[in-house]
Formats: structure tokens, C-alpha cells, sequence
């Protein structure tokens, strides 16, 4: 406990770090931009100052200054006007630009949305308005904020994928581990109860009793399998998919409550594709038991096995309380569970059946809280 307490107060103290950098290296790159963005404003002020001195000139007035000013301001786009907005004078523009009168009115009306436009009275009573933009460099640390969060933002998402798949890989290992230790565990009763039955058979016990608990030994033999199976690579083949899920229906049908309404439906011929029989019996079992304790033991369920073009498709259907919408994805994930007792590993065994050992699909088709769900696996032909 203390080492896991240790190990998260470690985890919070370097996120929380990481957010006080990211914040200095943000609130740092402001302050450099504003920076700019002043020292370019005053840039265009010594350019309007410039041009006001070169056209109030006379013969003995010093150019070099001016015309030097002039000639190096040429990273700031820049428009000057009347004060009625006519347009007087270009700098740092494109030529294309400048030859279209369609592009140069929007580009005014995007100069003036960028920065406050700097007014100078070039002769009494008479006003010039400069309008300018940012530079390339300025607009380029201007989008360096937006990169740096975007880069943090794809790097958390990396760290959190990589954390998320690592626990995902505990848990399998946890899962897989413990569903081979019970296999283990139940072989040893199991081989005890095999040797009670022979001996039941030499003593002459009723053979409609020795019957019943060969069938329970080979259901236990069949459970020992399937948990034997789970996280090693499983021999698929080549079989009935409809033969295989009516012999666990009828299996099923035979232990449960009379007041139940089962019913089977299926194509009259063959439908073969690539199975692990007691895996697959494992998958069936699992989502006919659920719909069993979703209607309390009371009520419809059916099964519907559909032979599409690409797929084939098993619908397990019921009559009982439903699943919210919002729940059907979390229903899938391990410990989730709406029963007082259960541990949540049913539909998680499930899926990783389905989806990871035959590379199928499973999902809840429809749901209505009260009236019952129906849950379809998708095996590609």
C-alpha cells in the first residue's frame, strides 16, 4: 500500500510539474511576442516618421537618415492612407497583391483588425493613417504556443496510451494466470471424481445416477478447458458455427427454469468457418447466462443466427431490464458489473474471445431499459 501511495504522489508531483514548465515556457513566449510586437510598432513609427520628413523636405534638409530608415524597413507589411481610407501608399506587399483592388481592400480590412493603426499629421491639418501588420517572424511566434501545447498535448496522449496498454497487459497476464491456476486446481478433483465413477460403475449403482454425473464430470472437464485455453494461442477449426452454438443452447435450455421461454433460430444447412469449440460454447454460455440473471429467471430469450454476405451474425436476445447507453461499452471492461456478486469478468472474457482469439466483433445491438437486450457477435466468412 505504501509503495503504490509512493508511486502515485510520484506520478501527480511529475504532472504537476510539467504543468508549471508548460506554463512558464507559454507565459515566457507571451512576453517575447508582446515584445515584438512593440518593437515592430515602433519600427513603423520611425518608417511614418521617416516618410513625413522626406516629403516636407527641402534643399537643405538631411536624407541619408530617412532614406536608410526607409530602405530597411522591409519585413512589415504596411498601407498608408487618408484619413477617409484612401489609399495612398504600399510597403513590403506583394505585387500581386498590389495589382488587384479586390485583394487590397481585404487585406486593409485585415491590417486594421491586427494593430491599431499609428496616425501622424503629415502637414497642418492634415492626417495620414498607417496601417500594418506582423511580420513573418512575429506571426510565426505567435503560432509557437499553439505547436508547443499541440506537441505536450500528442505527448500525453502518447504517455497515457503507453500507461493504458501496460496495465491493460498486467491485467491480461493477472487474468490469464489465474483462469490456468483454477484449471489446474479443479484437474485434481476431477481426476478423483472419474476414479468415484468407475468404482460406482463395478458396484452396480443405478445407472441413471452414473449417467448424470458423467455428464456434470464432462461439463467440468469442458470448463477445465476453456480456462486451460485462456491467454495461450488456440487451435481454431473448421467447423459448423450453427451445430456448435445448438449444442450449447440445448445444453443450456435442459438447467434452467421452466419459465423460461428459450428459442433457436438458424439457416437449415452448414455454415462452417474457423472455431474453438469450447471457447466458442464458452462465449455462447456467457451471454445466455446474462440474459438469464437480466430477466430474474423469467421470460424470453432467443437465439438468432444470421448468414449474411460477409458475416455471419449471432443475436442472443431478451426480456429483461435493459442497459443504458451509456453503459454499453463499459459493460465490456473487466470488474464492471451491476450484480450484488458478481466480479465483472464475464462479458470481458467474452470479448477477448470473440474479438482477440476468432477476430470477431461483439457489441450491444439495442437496448431498452424494461424491455430487454440484444447482443450480436460478427464472424467474418
Amino acid at each position: 500500500m505504501q509503495f503504490s501511495e509512493k508511486k502515485s504522489g510520484t506520478r501527480w508531483f511529475i504532472i504537476f510539474s510539467s504543468f508549471i514548465i508548460v506554463t512558464l515556457i507559454l507565459w515566457n513566449t507571451y512576453n517575447f511576442f508582446q515584445l515584438f510586437k512593440d518593437d515592430e510598432r515602433l519600427k513603423v513609427e520611425l518608417w511614418a516618421t521617416a516618410q513625413k520628413t522626406i516629403m516636407n523636405a527641402n534643399a537643405n534638409t538631411e536624407l541619408d537618415l530617412p532614406l536608410q530608415i526607409l530602405s530597411n524597413s522591409n519585413s512589415i507589411p504596411m498601407i498608408l492612407t487618408t484619413e477617409k481610407d484612401s489609399i495612398i501608399g504600399m510597403s513590403n506587399i506583394d505585387e500581386h497583391v498590389q495589382q488587384d483592388s479586390i485583394k487590397i481592400k481585404s487585406l486593409l480590412l485585415q491590417l486594421k483588425k491586427e494593430n491599431q493603426p499609428i496616425i501622424m499629421e503629415y502637414v497642418p491639418g492634415e492626417f495620414r493613417h498607417i496601417y500594418y501588420g506582423n511580420s513573418s517572424l512575429l506571426n510565426q511566434l505567435k503560432y509557437y504556443p499553439i505547436a508547443l501545447a499541440l506537441i505536450i498535448f500528442l505527448f500525453g496522449l502518447l504517455v497515457f496510451i503507453f500507461y493504458r496498454a501496460s496495465k491493460m497487459a498486467t491485467q491480461n497476464k493477472l487474468w490469464a494466470g489465474m483462469a490456468k491456476e483454477t484449471a489446474h486446481q479443479i484437474g485434481t478433483p476431477l481426476s478423483s471424481l472419474i476414479g468415484w465413477v468407475e468404482i460406482m460403475k463395478a458396484d452396480n449403482v443405478d445407472e441413471t445416477t452414473v449417467t448424470e454425473i458423467e455428464k456434470d464430470i464432462a461439463r467440468l472437464q469442458t470448463i477445465t478447458d476453456r480456462f486451460s485455453k485462456v491467454g495461450s494461442e488456440p487451435v481454431l477449426e473448421k467447423l459448423d458455427i450453427i451445430q456448435e452454438t445448438a449444442v450449447t443452447f440445448d445444453y443450456l435450455k435442459s438447467r434452467f427454469s421452466k419459465q423460461i421461454e428459450f428459442s433457436f433460430t438458424a439457416p437449415d444447412y452448414a455454415i462452417p468457418i474457423l472455431l474453438n469449440p469450447a471457447l466458442h460454447s464458452w462465449t455462447i454460455e456467457n451471454l445466455v447466462k446474462n440474459a438469464i440473471d437480466a430477466m430474474k429467471g423469467r421470460g424470453k430469450m432467443s437465439i438468432t443466427i444470421v448468414d449474411d454476405p460477409k458475416f455471419i451474425k449471432i443475436k442472443v436476445q431478451d426480456s429483461g431490464k435493459g442497459i443504458p447507453k451509456n453503459q454499453f461499452k463499459s459493460i465490456f471492461e473487466p470488474g464492471f458489473t451491476t450484480k450484488k456478486r458478481g466480479w465483472g469478468l464475464g462479458l470481458s472474457l467474452t470479448k477477448r474471445i470473440v474479438e482477440e482469439y476468432h477476430k470477431g466483433k461483439i457489441k450491444v445491438l439495442h437496448s431498452e431499459i424494461g424491455n430487454g437486450t440484444c447482443m450480436q457477435i460478427s464472424y467474418k466468412k
